[in-house]
């Protein structure tokens, strides 16, 4: 399995990121939290969208609770 595609928060806007996402599969997301760098992988299986950040996996039923979260998170703008 080929590498995931790793994008910065807040590069893309959360359309172009729910797209990478259905597109691919899992994307993962370069984020900083309290001086650190860390990666979110952002997942989706045909029908549950999930996040998997350090410390909590996540999931979200519709496509429309995914982009609020991707929006509220920073990961999408």
């Amino acid at each position: 399995m080929a590498d995931s595609p790793v994008v910065d928060a807040g590069a893309l806007d959360a359309e172009e990121l729910l797209d990478r996402i259905k597109s691919t599969g899992r994307v993962r997301v370069r984020t900083e939290f309290l001086d650190s760098v860390h990666e979110v992988t952002l997942r989706w299986d045909g029908e549950t969208f999930y996040c998997d950040t350090p410390t909590r996996l996540h999931k979200h039923d519709s496509e429309s609770a995914m982009r609020t979260c991707l929006v509220e998170q920073g990961y999408g703008r």
